[in-house]
């Protein structure tokens, strides 16, 4: 587990800090006592975390877009931020196959203009860039991928992540690593990481075409719930089992730098990658009340049949590890839908689950 003590009135600099995950960052930010600036387009869900948990009085906030190259180098030069994290991305696979060229757009130059902009800023001591277990090349393992294992991607969304991977790469070895190229002069000293996640799941996310979410539209809807591909396996986890990881990797970057500026693994117990069948069976037994679900026969896009994280890595250098159980996360999801209907206080509800979590043994 990161230092609590570690970010008080540290300066954060939070890309796409209007989403699920970046919603959920800020609010632990702020619990944390850091000084949290975000930059983002406006929430791209009705309704969203975001507005939802007040978000916007708890952060300073430039609703742009990640593709404008001046104006994050202004909010950025404002901000002057200690530690870069770099979520703003189109994050959804079957939008990648309808939009692919804004895909690579944000996906690809969007964390060009980051890293770029970090060059000129010399304030930033850190940058995590938050890309996805999907860059790796899909070889359909039974084992989990290292991070040494090739990038690829079958779809838009899997391809551009895997280049932002490339792109992060290229930009540490030629204008943030001094040691091994020392005619290079960067403006600062900034180390740079990546962080690839396995498939985040938990309150707030109101995401179209993700399966949890889909899921509890279907049961607050009193329908039966529609499932593409249940035989697809993915390693399922709650959104602060990654968010763990990614602040403990941005302490270690700011407190022994380059021998942390790589990429990592974050995702869950080899036993939590469990197939899509069994997930929503599982959601719909912790949800009670006549949940059931249906198989959809429809005709849709390729996606991965099987996909896991080793993260030997983060274990033994980071010292990470998963907190909370698959079934345990479910049961989480389901407590803060019920509280959301109920009408209660979603920023407490949050701010309780990350309390609950801190308080937890990995």
């Amino acid at each position: 587990m990161f230092d609590v003590n570690f970010w008080k009135n540290k300066r954060v600099f939070v890309t796409g800090h209007t989403g699920f995950k970046g919603s959920w960052l800020c609010l632990w930010l702020n619990r944390l006592g850091a000084r949290v600036a975000g930059y983002a387009l406006a929430p791209q869900t009705e309704p969203s975390l975001f507005k939802e948990t007040r978000i916007g009085e708890l952060v300073s906030s430039t609703i742009a877009d990640i593709r404008d190259l001046e104006a994050l180098q202004a909010a950025l030069a404002e901000a002057r931020p200690e530690i870069v994290i770099h979520m703003a991305a189109q994050s959804l696979v079957r939008d990648s196959y309808r939009i692919p060229v804004e895909t690579y757009g944000v996906n690809v130059m969007g964390t060009v203009n980051l890293l770029e902009a970090v060059r000129g800023c010399p304030s930033v001591r850190a940058v995590v860039n938050v890309t996805t277990d999907k860059c790796y090349e899909n070889r359909e393992w039974l084992w989990g991928y290292r991070e040494n294992e090739p990038m690829g991607g079958y779809d838009p969304y899997s391809s551009s992540k895997a280049c932002s991977e490339l792109v992060t790469a290229a930009y540490r070895s030629s204008f943030f690593n001094t040691q091994q190229f020392p005619h290079v002069t960067p403006q600062q000293g900034a180390t740079v990481a990546t962080a690839r996640a396995g498939n985040v799941i938990g309150g707030g996310d109101w995401s179209l075409d993700r399966l949890i979410p889909d899921c509890i539209r279907a049961i607050l809807a009193g329908e039966p719930v529609a499932i593409r591909n249940p035989h697809a396996i993915r390693p399922w986890q709650h959104v602060l089992e990654p968010l763990s990881g990614y602040l403990l990797l941005a302490q270690r970057l700011c407190e022994e730098g380059a021998a942390f500026a790589s990429a990592w693994n974050f995702g869950p117990l080899d036993e939590d990658a469990r197939q899509v069948g069994w997930v929503v069976e599982r959601l719909c037994a912790s949800w009670g009340g006549g949940a059931s679900f249906r198989l959809d026969n429809g005709e849709h896009p390729h996606e991965e049949h099987h996909l896991k994280l080793d993260c030997s890595k983060a274990r033994a250098e980071l010292g990470w590890r998963p907190r909370w159980t698959l079934e345990k996360a479910l049961d989480l999801v389901v407590d803060w839908t019920r509280a959301c209907r109920e009408g209660k206080d979603l920023r407490e509800v949050c701010l309780r689950q990350i309390g609950e979590y801190e308080r937890s043994e990995g």
